[in-house]
């Protein structure tokens, strides 16, 4: 991994995003939306991570982050390891889930290439974090967030995907409690 995209300055906000191994398209049930959310729900309350943008992509997560508690780097790292934990059960145990052994044996057969793990990976290794220095830069990656959808043919309008805060900047009300960025 490049050591080029590291979380360096704890007082700065930052762009990150994680993928599911091979770009599954996990994310296309609410089940498994809500497991995510909840997640950020947590290290909002308890870890202090603040979220001022984000969006659920069906394989893919974007996020604009910044924390004034605890490190930013094991904040992701606390909740990529839960959430990569929880899903795996909520996949498990679903009744509904068709593709449940095709989706297990992927993330097995990812996690016995990568020695990091326990045989088990969820989340593709990298954040890819890119610290927004500039108010260009964040609006930048504001509205990329906030388009990923549009641009994947999803909605016709960021504030209609109901998985972003386009909603929140559009003067609706989300499903995470951002902080808005003015």
């Amino acid at each position: 991994m490049s050591r080029k995209y590291k979380f360096r300055d704890n007082d700065k906000l930052y762009f990150v995003s994680f993928s599911v191994v091979y770009w599954l398209d996990v994310f296309i049930r609410d089940e498994y939306r809500l497991v995510l959310l909840d997640s950020l729900r947590y290290c909002m309350v308890n870890k202090g991570l603040e979220v001022y943008g984000y969006c659920i992509m069906t394989s893919h997560v974007h996020l604009v982050v910044g924390s004034q508690q605890e490190p930013l780097q094991d904040i992701m790292r606390d909740l990529k390891s839960h959430t990569s934990n929880q899903l795996k059960k909520a996949i498990n145990e679903n009744p509904q889930e068709s593709r449940k052994e095709w989706l297990l044996w992927l993330m097995e057969r990812a996690g016995k290439k990568n020695g990091n793990n326990k045989g088990f990976q969820f989340w593709q290794q990298h954040n890819h974090p890119i610290e927004l220095h500039n108010n260009a830069l964040l609006q930048q990656k504001l509205d990329y967030i906030h388009q990923n959808p549009v641009e994947a043919g999803f909605v016709s309008s960021p504030e209609d995907f109901t998985y972003s805060s386009a909603r929140d900047y559009a003067g609706e009300k989300g499903l995470l409690d951002i902080m808005l960025i003015e």
